[in-house]
């Protein structure tokens, strides 16, 4: 497991949220920088910690930014499904930060899971019995990421990664460190190629 104190030239620290859609299309985007090599650190990030317990109602999904995630879910063959409540997700993140910390096996296929959970599915991702569900499909040792969530140290790992986030400008999600370069949004998939090859050249020399 790569920590983002221990980056190498080759390695990119990555922040999201799973009820973010650009993050949900981003994937995509991680997974360019990864066939070219590339390790990526990802980290959570909540984007609306105001959001209460229980969530709030999805605002409508019209106009040019929806149609452009559409587009761009589509041509990454991600399926998306507008869920019709934004959850807190800080339950969903901690684990998954978890997983990443201590059983880093688990956590690209959690971390897909729960992404689709929201986008596709419209599970509830403040629902323990989900995050569970799929922590355990991805080999998870509930018993010990239960201690973890109910004893705080989960959460306070997210704390430090968003902590970590903001000392490198971060304010919304996906954002990219590649070098010493932030990248923010969703950018076109070439944009992504090319700086996979640009991050190689840099790391070589």
């Amino acid at each position: 497991m790569i920590e983002p104190n221990q980056r190498g030239p080759e390695a990119v620290m990555s922040w999201y949220d799973f009820l973010c859609p650009y993050c949900y299309v981003g994937q995509h985007r991680t997974a360019i920088l990864i066939r070219h090599g590339l390790q990526v650190v990802e980290l959570p990030f909540q984007i609306h910690p105001e959001i209460p317990p229980g969530g709030i109602p999805a605002p409508p999904r019209g106009g040019p930014r929806y149609d452009l995630l559409e587009r761009e879910a589509a041509a990454a063959g991600l399926p998306l499904r507008w869920p019709l409540r934004l959850p807190d997700t800080r339950r969903a993140l901690s684990a998954a930060e978890w997983s990443r910390r201590h059983q880093p096996h688990v956590f690209p296929q959690l971390h897909r899971d729960l992404l689709a959970a929201h986008f596709v599915l419209g599970e509830d991702l403040e629902d323990p019995e989900v995050t569970d569900r799929y922590a355990k499909r991805a080999g998870a040792d509930l018993s010990a990421l239960h201690a973890a969530l109910d004893g705080g140290s989960a959460g306070e790992a997210v704390a430090r990664a968003e902590a970590l986030g903001r000392e490198h400008g971060v304010e919304s999600t996906p954002a990219w460190l590649v070098g010493r370069r932030l990248i923010t949004g969703l950018r076109p998939a070439a944009e992504f190629e090319w700086l996979a090859e640009s991050a190689k050249r840099g790391a070589s020399r």
